[in-house]
């Protein structure tokens, strides 16, 4: 078993561990020290939807069965991440008499793991959770890190708060049931990492990406641990993204834009940010920091995994021009955009023009 730490400094003075093996999810020892590790009460509810609770729930309530277990099941997708689901939880949590003694345990995907992490801060103003995440894409970024919150019609998770797990338990056996979408929309955020802070890593991968993608169990236990490494690197020297963090929103303000657009849903996350990285690798170029080959070898390596490299052919420049300036980075000085120095040398920059934005959103379309 790999066990990586998040040291915290700025928000709580702690370090919690992520664990990444095969099998941690029925792992009654693991999580009795876990639970043991904070002083946990004997109330757990696990929040989770259908597909989820069917493949997952039981073993995990076995391996809590020293623990009064509430599951509490909700709607699966994007656009069930909003307040009203919140308010439906905290519902059950009230009529169940959960107190601030209790534990909240995120059992899924990304929508999952925010929520539930939303919840936890605000539930009798803060319990502890901890992070169970089943899809790729929650295992290698949003588990980690402590990012919480929900959407709302106007922008992606524009409603939230940094509020970190006890633990994150990354049980690679659960990548074998994910859909193959979401899986190959989980290794943009794979692909993400060597972008902007690892060079080593992006050339690992364009050597490996095949055998990631027929899901080559020591290829795939590589390519998490090392993009939990770099989230867990960042996220310490950055807790509340005033700084470093920020890169690791690289190719975001352009997806986010495309999920708003389409409604949330209908491009995956990583579908959206596949086409945001292409997008902010050509703003590079428009720069001068990077070149056409640079460009060309990043486009290239999302177009072998099959995922999109340029947004909706409907999506108008006016369209994500206005979607992008809703976005929650937005400051007084301007939107500021992550883009590419290098290849695996990520910067925060608002040193680029509406008109160069406008020809790269306009060619690559």
């Amino acid at each position: 078993m790999n066990v990586l730490s998040v040291e915290l400094q700025a928000i709580e003075h702690r370090a919690y561990p992520i664990y990444i093996d095969q099998k941690v999810l029925v792992n009654q020892h693991l999580w009795e020290k876990i639970m043991r590790s904070f002083s946990a009460g004997k109330q757990v509810a696990i929040i989770t939807n259908p597909k989820i609770a069917e493949l997952y729930l039981g073993d995990l309530e076995n391996a809590l069965a020293n623990y009064n277990v509430l599951p509490i099941l909700i709607s699966e997708g994007e656009e069930h991440k909003k307040l009203s689901t919140m308010e439906k939880v905290y519902t059950d949590l009230s009529e169940a008499g959960f107190n601030r003694s209790s534990t909240l345990i995120a059992l899924g995907g990304g929508v999952i793991g925010d929520l539930t992490g939303f919840i936890a801060a605000t539930w009798m103003r803060g319990v502890n959770y901890i992070q169970v995440p089943t899809t790729l894409l929650a295992q290698v970024d949003s588990s980690v890190g402590g990012k919480t919150g929900v959407n709302i019609p106007q922008g992606k998770n524009m409603i939230g708060c940094f509020y970190h797990p006890r633990a994150v338990m990354i049980d690679l056996s659960t990548l074998s049931s994910l859909p193959n979408r979401e899986f190959k929309a989980g290794l943009s955020e794979v692909i993400k990492y060597g972008l902007i802070y690892d060079v080593d890593f992006f050339e690992w991968l364009v050597k490996n990406i095949d055998g990631l993608l027929a899901q080559d169990a020591q290829l795939l236990a590589y390519a998490v641990e090392h993009s939990c490494v770099i989230k867990a690197e960042v996220v310490a020297k950055d807790e509340k993204e005033s700084g470093l963090r920020a890169i690791l929103n690289l190719g975001h303000t352009f997806g986010h834009a495309i999920e708003t657009a389409m409604g949330y849903g209908e491009w995956l996350h990583g579908e959206a940010i596949s086409a945001g990285m292409v997008y902010a690798a050509k703003l590079s170029q428009e720069l001068g920091w990077i070149n056409q080959a640079q460009v060309d070898r990043i486009t290239e390596l999302f177009k072998r995994v099959g995922l999109p490299t340029s947004g909706p052919k409907n999506l108008t420049y006016i369209e994500y021009r206005d979607l992008m300036f809703k976005d929650k980075k937005l400051r007084d000085k301007g939107l500021p955009l992550v883009l590419l120095k290098a290849i695996g040398n990520a910067v925060v920059s608002y040193d680029y023009e509406q008109s160069q934005v406008k020809k790269v959103l306009t060619e690559v379309t």
